[in-house]
């Protein structure tokens, strides 16, 4: 099971848009690498020439990629470059949803209703109508993975808001574990891919 989910990937367009999960068959290392598209996705995949890999466990390499041909749901890449390591927590999504964050080091007490605006591995930015202070350090509530998820993250900076009576915090994940990191990544890529048009819409 920790083998296959080492080898799982997302898949993305060279733009960053999500195309479907993948496992990468053949070592990082070898000239060539060798990719089996699940999920039926194989037409989608196919109508790009370079495609960016993003691991879906807690480590490993982003890798660039240029299809050479496919055979059935495979397909074989040629390598051309290893991406920044941190592009699996730039995996960002506008979504919306209504929960509560809990102070750690702050001066107030209770729970605060936020409403997100955008996720990432890395972090959240969310409304809140109380004030919030910068590098202050807060719970909050993820409801939108596969199990809802408790995440620490400190506030790194108030973003313009068009809204009246309520700030869009920046904020940054902290002391996430691996298994957590992965949840929050696979809830956004599943967010991009449904939202994604479909061919006939493109």
């Amino acid at each position: 099971m920790q083998e296959i989910q080492n080898n799982s990937y997302f898949l993305l367009d060279s733009r960053g848009a999500p195309l479907a999960r993948a496992l990468l068959l053949s070592p990082q290392e070898n000239p060539q690498w060798q990719v089996r598209v699940l999920d039926g996705k194989i037409e989608q995949v196919m109508e790009h020439e370079e495609i960016q890999m993003v691991p879906m466990g807690a480590s490993g390499s982003a890798l660039l990629g240029r299809i050479i041909r496919n055979r059935n749901d495979n397909i074989i890449l040629e390598p051309l470059q290893a991406l920044d390591s941190d592009m699996r927590q730039n995996l960002r999504m506008p979504t919306h949803f209504k929960s509560f964050i809990y102070p750690i080091t702050g001066s107030w007490r209770g729970r605060r209703e936020i409403e997100a605006n955008d996720l990432s591995c890395g972090g959240i930015a969310f409304f809140c109508a109380l004030p919030l202070e910068v590098e202050e350090q807060v719970e909050v509530v993820v409801p939108i993975t596969s199990q809802p998820l408790l995440l620490r993250c400190r506030v790194l900076r108030q973003r313009p808001s068009a809204r009246e009576n309520e700030v869009l915090y920046a904020a940054k994940f902290v002391d996430m574990c691996g298994d957590e990191e992965m949840m929050v990544r696979e809830s956004v890529f599943n967010i991009q891919l449904s939202t994604r048009p479909r061919p006939a819409e493109e």
